[in-house]
């Protein structure tokens, strides 16, 4: 930094300008530990700084300035953000910020325009009904999703299988759908969410709204890091704020995501004052206690082998009695037909 104002001549960086300076490498990487090796970067944002130093006729480039810098940055490529924004406080794209919905939850989305990155919530919803044809992802069925969110719904539908094997083969049919999206789904950041709303529908029990949920599944119930953990947050931040932070929303992360947090300072601010919050998980169980505020009916040491039954109090209990309720209307359905080969045979003897 001090490298490029000599060359160029201008005013150098106060301690906290150098610090805030950093921070924002640390941001650019993603990282509590990393900075972003662009220098290209950190050195445009140096000139940027110091010009708004000039403005104002300053010896030493002081933390406001590089804000500043910050914020027009922003300002020049966020216009996509903005309308998005608009567009949900409005009421044209619908998310819930409050309440509780069964088989409905908010899940968070990364948009990568190339010179600017944000975050935005989706709804994700979930129908379950008795039959066999299993988990239907109806992005996939129009050719709305990439092989990543293709494979993630096939993990989290094995894994829905392995938290039922006493009921093997489900008599399940399902739908998952991200609502008012039309431009594509890919990844697995969201199939976490999915399961969450595949449980609630099963269940009967409500998710709460106010937490958006972000992060990949694998097949043992562990919740595993994604990317644009802090753009994410930050989108959904903005949703609530506008809408009103009363202390009930948040978004749910994985825990491993912990050392990739360089969030905005008002969201820290929001966090510390207590009206938003960042929860972390490393298991499914964690998230279904935190969201639906029932006891899940495992741990993550829980060996799903030796599970027969779930504890009737719990999420997966009733998730397990309808599934058992599926099971019983589906073989209704299949006696009469048996019923009628074995009359069709008998007349034709």
């Amino acid at each position: 930094m001090a490298h490029a104002c000599q060359e160029s001549n201008l005013p150098h960086f106060s301690a906290k300008a150098v610090a805030r300076l950093l921070e924002d490498c640390h941001r650019d990487a993603n990282d509590q530990l990393r900075q972003s090796a662009i220098f290209s970067r950190a050195e445009t944002l140096v000139l940027e700084s110091a010009a708004q130093c000039k403005v104002h006729a300053g010896c030493l480039v002081d933390v406001v300035d590089v804000e500043t810098a910050i914020q027009a940055r922003l300002f020049r490529h966020n216009y996509p953000d903005c309308c998005l924004q608009e567009a949900i406080a409005d009421g044209d794209i619908l998310i819930e910020t409050s309440e509780e919905r069964i088989g409905q939850i908010n899940g968070l989305v990364q948009i990568d325009l190339g010179d600017h990155c944000f975050g935005a919530p989706v709804r994700i919803t979930a129908h379950t009904y008795a039959g066999e044809s299993g988990v239907l992802n109806i992005e996939r069925e129009v050719g709305l999703s990439g092989p990543i969110h293709d494979k993630g719904v096939f993990i989290l539908q094995s894994y829905l299988s392995a938290l039922f094997a006493s009921i093997a083969p489900l008599a399940l049919n399902a739908s998952i759908v991200f609502e008012q999206e039309y431009s594509g789904i890919e990844g697995d950041s969201a199939s976490c969410a999915e399961l969450f709303a595949l449980i609630s529908a099963l269940s009967g029990i409500p998710i709460k709204q106010g937490i958006a949920v972000t992060g990949a599944v694998n097949q043992y119930g562990e919740i595993l890091p994604i990317g644009g953990i802090n753009e994410k947050i930050e989108g959904y931040f903005s949703v609530c704020k506008t809408a009103g932070l009363d202390g009930s929303q948040g978004v749910l992360i994985p825990q491993r995501n912990q050392h990739n947090l360089m969030l905005p300072h008002d969201v820290i601010e929001a966090v510390a004052q207590g009206l938003f919050h960042v929860y972390t998980a490393q298991h499914i169980a964690e998230g279904i206690e935190l969201i639906m505020g029932y006891p899940a009916g495992i741990t993550a040491e829980t060996n799903l082998h030796e599970i027969i039954n779930y504890s009737h109090e719990s999420i997966l209990g009733y998730a397990q009695r309808t599934l058992r309720a599926y099971r019983h209307a589906c073989q209704q359905i299949e006696r009469p037909k048996s019923e009628h080969k074995r009359f069709v045979r008998r007349a034709e003897k």
